[in-house]
């Protein structure tokens, strides 16, 4: 892969949502960025994908210019993991360890009634599982011989089923990948086209339940994936559009597509890491570093804490009901959006979403035969929203807003429609706080202390009243809030993780044999970024260790300071622990002995990216294109409508306002005030 761009070249983010497709162009010359929206096409998303790539260069005009990079986000792997639509796919795992799947870790979701709680069925069912004998010890010694014989019976057994796809997890492959690497070969033998998943490979770190489910998942999504992207490299090269295919990771990072293909779960959440590192790009333009980021759509809400410019991550993760202890972006995303459906309970109790309304028929106010009331309609209702939204090509219904929101809140409550809608946005931007507290001051930071970065197509709607409720000083809106997420993949450079589980109880730990494991993990890393075409110059890597107090269940992940396994570098990071520990959860044992669990080296990649230009300064025409009546609370009041393209750097608005563009609308309510910034965010004092 080459790195390296020419005058000229055009640098392509594309991310493929539920509803739209959204890409970004960007010049490498001059900085200047395009953008724009596709329908997306879900029964083949690489249809979708072309026409995304064809609209914006007809948006750019001029002779036909050559694309260096097509940066992309997809939710391929996310979709046929929580519809259950991957691939069919057979499991080989040790003796005795058959039904790890189906045991789990013997818990409910968090929000689970457990008395009705029903466990969902695992991607593999037990009767596609075959054990295989042999055993490796914790050490990484071999205490029992590998059956071969029985893994070729268990590969023919799959070939005779017509089984193309296959996953291999063995107890303490991580320590030791012999039997499992073998066992790939014999698969080979018997099945050539086989798709092979190997725990040792996907996630070589202990606890068998996670990395069977994680090792399985990537089997699962293999095929999908695998077609995704060859169909996608096909058409591509049809249109010879680049030679450089670069795939969003779920830990904020791109890869080659040969390495999706290999390791198809690291794109579980493509598209919502690219909009988390939008954010991070978006907050260190504005010089706010730290910030909480919200993106919201029609359905769903993600939330992300992000300090120093860089989004935090986790090893913890879930998609759907299953764990997915991958490195990802850390957010919690809940059911509130704008299309979330507002309801009256039998007991009087007013509840929004986390059903939505969706695209089809959407929003009462859409047009489309909605009936029920959304969050949208209440916007409407309140003055929120301008009457006729992307760019005057689409008019809302407010008369159908207000019947929908009078028939179902307004007179089962016995109030007007106008406090009805209020107390819709009340429930929903409550939840939305919840959300933003979860990663915040659950892990003991004060939400104060950071700025609100919110976007997607109903961010900016929420964000001054969350700030509000929430204390926080600022709301940033990017200048192009609908496609953050497509702006984030022109930021992000190649990142992948490489982990190995090397217990060190203490107290004498072993610093020989803690810095052979991070050479070799570090030589590993090293060793992708060269295939992956990224220079010495431009490569780097970073450690990190995950420790925990003796007996306890659970591990903080670490940095480990200036590539070194010293006494003073080990002090040092237990000492980050011992603080670490204090912060989240209120104590620290000092005098409690530390293990070292696992250690991981993360491999990072520059890639070459051009300074997007400043923001213009406005055009020669009046702001203000419409005045319109904006609720505050006791009554309405009149507001100016400002067009957003026509404030230049420096622009003042005072509240109440409101700033709308073709992807969103800003509301800056009563006392706020809004200032342009020169990186074109527009930064809302609260």
């Amino acid at each position: 892969m080459n790195t390296m761009m020419r005058g000229g070249d055009l640098l392509l983010g594309i991310d493929i949502g539920g509803t739209f497709t959204d890409i970004v162009a960007l010049d490498t010359t001059t900085g200047q960025r395009w953008s724009t929206k596709t329908p997306t096409s879900p029964q083949d998303q690489s249809q979708g994908f072309i026409a995304a790539v064809d609209k914006v260069l007809e948006t750019i005009g001029g002779e036909r210019r050559n694309i260096a990079q097509i940066l992309h986000g997809t939710t391929v792997a996310t979709n046929a993991i929580l519809e259950g639509k991957g691939g069919t796919a057979g499991l080989i795992t040790s003796a005795g360890f058959r039904h790890v799947l189906e045991i789990g870790r013997h818990d409910i979701p968090r929000k689970a009634n457990m008395f009705s709680w029903v466990k969902p069925a695992r991607p593999v069912p037990p009767k596609r599982i075959v054990e295989v004998a042999g055993r490796i010890d914790v050490d990484g010694t071999e205490h029992v011989p590998l059956d071969e014989a029985a893994a070729r019976a268990a590969a023919e057994a799959f070939r005779a089923e017509g089984l193309q796809t296959i996953a291999v997890c063995l107890i303490h492959a991580y320590a030791n990948p012999a039997h499992e690497r073998r066992i790939a070969e014999i698969v080979r033998e018997v099945i050539p086209d086989a798709l092979i998943s190997l725990s040792s490979d996907v996630l070589p770190v202990f606890r068998e339940y996670e990395r069977s489910m994680v090792t399985i998942l990537n089997a699962y999504v293999m095929p999908p994936v695998s077609h995704y992207v060859a169909r996608l490299g096909e058409r591509i090269e049809e249109r010879a559009l680049t030679r450089s295919l670069l795939l969003m990771n779920s830990g904020g990072g791109v890869m080659s597509a040969a390495t999706a293909r290999a390791e198809p779960v690291q794109t579980a959440l493509s598209g919502p890491a690219a909009g988390a590192l939008g954010a991070a790009a978006t907050g260190v333009a504005a010089g706010q570093p730290d910030v909480i980021s919200i993106d919201i759509g029609g359905t769903s809400a993600d939330v992300t804490l992000i300090r120093d410019g860089r989004p935090t991550i986790t090893k913890r993760g879930t998609i759907g009901e299953w764990p997915v202890h991958t490195p990802m972006v850390d957010m919690v995303t809940i059911g509130a959006g704008g299309g979330s459906i507002a309801r009256v309970t039998e007991g009087g109790s007013l509840t929004v979403g986390p059903q939505s309304a969706g695209a089809v028929p959407g929003p009462a106010c859409y047009g489309r035969g909605g009936t029920l009331p959304t969050v949208s309609d209440a916007h409407l209702v309140l003055g929120r929203l301008c009457p006729n939204l992307l760019d005057d090509q689409m008019a809302l219904d407010e008369e159908a807003a207000r019947r929908a929101v009078h028939d179902h809140v307004a007179a089962p409550l016995g109030l007007s429609v106008e406090r009805a809608a209020e107390g819709i946005l009340d429930v929903i931007n409550n939840a939305m706080v919840g959300a933003i507290r979860l990663v915040s001051v659950e892990r003991g930071l004060d939400p104060r202390d950071f700025a609100l970065l919110a976007f997607g197509g109903a961010g900016p709607l929420h964000g001054p009243a969350l700030a509000r409720l929430l204390g926080m000083s600022s709301v940033i809106v990017p200048p192009s809030p609908g496609v953050l997420s497509a702006v984030g993949l022109t930021v992000a450079d190649l990142r992948n993780e490489f982990s190995l589980t090397c217990v060190e109880r203490g107290p004498d730990h072993d610093l020989t044999r803690l810095a052979t494991t991070f050479a070799s993990l570090d030589d590993k890393a090293r060793a992708w970024l060269a295939a992956e075409g990224i220079a010495e110059g431009a490569s780097r890597t970073e450690w990190e260790a995950s420790l925990r107090y003796r007996n306890q269940g659970f591990e903080l992940a670490i940095p480990w300071p200036d590539h070194a396994v010293t006494p003073e570098a080990l002090g040092r990071v237990f000492e980050a622990f011992h603080t670490t520990h204090e912060r989240l959860y209120t104590f620290a044992q000092r005098d409690t002995p530390v293990e070292i669990v696992t250690l991981s080296v993360a491999a990072h990649g520059r890639l070459d990216r051009p300074e997007v230009t400043a923001h213009q300064p406005p055009v020669a025409a009046d702001p203000i294109v419409a005045r319109q009546r904006l609720w505050s609370g006791d009554g309405f009041v009149d507001c100016p409508v400002y067009e957003r393209a026509r404030l230049g750097a420096g622009a003042r608005i005072e509240g109440p306002a409101i700033l709308r563009q073709l992807d969103t609308t800003t509301v800056i309510e009563p006392g706020q005030r809004a200032e342009i910034h020169p990186s074109g965010s527009a930064i809302v004092t609260v």
